[in-house]
């Protein structure tokens, strides 16, 4: 039996639903979400990426603007710029959009941006607390594969996970989210790296298998269980000359031999992706709170 899908689409329309009243209710409390994004350079994904942003804010009656640098903007312009929204009250949330310029050290950048208003979840003060399990926001992509999970009703409680790929974005957020002592979570985490040995011998023996790697295809039909959940993070152009643009986009689990043995696969596109813009957006309000 071909497994049920995880669409984000029809969550992050739920999720929009609810926040836009949680603004209405600010708003009628005097206060004004605002969402400032810095984006330097020109990349083509990442301008996609903060239009999104922007529309999804538009949609929810969020302020937002975009701050543009040239790609060759040193890191001093950079910090000068996150210090000034820091520094403005009327800013709830900032988020500079990744990647950075090879000039900028995106750590440095990540650190300057105030916790209270980092909506991506990176800076060190947030990943800290989110191993604590007391977080001011968390991590967009993790955060919205769990809100994923919770609305379709999949019950993870005491699952063994394996996560394939440890980077600050997903892999290190989501296995500090999944361990924590809290109802719904309880799993017992595996984080599967380019150094791991048998990366298939920790997948085969998961319940779920969240996959994370920036590698086409790579989770095959063989490396899961029967009525495996399989979430597929990763988002890959390949080559299609049948396409309109000349190429489409896949992820990292091979789909076609995944969706016969899992219990619940997310589709790429249109799975995990909705929800990272989503739980942007929902971590603009958290900050507005100030809770």
């Amino acid at each position: 039996m071909p497994a049920e899908l995880l669409k984000g689409k029809p969550v992050a329309k739920e999720l929009e639903k609810e926040i836009a009243a949680e603004v209405a209710a600010l708003k009628a409390a005097g206060i004004n979400p605002h969402l400032s994004v810095v984006l330097v350079g020109d990349d083509p994904a990442s301008a996609v990426y903060v239009g999104s942003k922007a529309r999804a804010c538009e949609r929810v009656g969020i302020g937002s603007d975009t701050l543009t640098l040239p790609a060759t903007a040193d890191q001093d312009e950079v910090i000068s710029l996150i210090d000034g929204l820091n520094d403005n009250a009327a800013v709830h949330g900032v988020l500079v959009q990744l990647p950075l310029p090879p000039q900028i050290d995106t750590d440095t950048i990540i650190r300057r941006v105030n916790p209270r208003k980092d909506v991506d979840g990176f800076t060190p003060e947030n990943i800290g607390r989110l191993l604590l399990g007391i977080p001011y926001t968390i991590a967009c992509t993790p955060a919205g594969i769990l809100e994923m999970l919770d609305r379709y009703e999949v019950d993870i409680e005491g699952m063994n996970v394996a996560i394939v790929g440890r980077s600050r974005i997903v892999g290190k957020p989501l296995a500090a989210l999944l361990m924590q002592k809290a109802r719904g979570r309880n799993c017992t985490v595996t984080v599967c790296h380019s150094r791991t040995r048998d990366i298939g011998f920790f997948t085969r023996s998961a319940d779920m298998v969240v996959t994370a790697m920036g590698s086409p295809g790579y989770l095959r039909g063989d490396m899961v269980s029967d009525g495996c959940v399989v979430i597929d993070v990763g988002v890959n152009r390949v080559e299609d000359s049948t396409a309109k643009k000349g190429y489409r986009l896949v992820g990292d689990a091979c789909f076609e031999e995944l969706e016969e043995k899992a219990s619940y696969i997310t589709p790429v596109p249109g799975g995990v992706g909705p929800l990272t813009v989503a739980m942007v957006i929902k971590n603009t309000i958290i900050a507005a709170k100030g809770d």
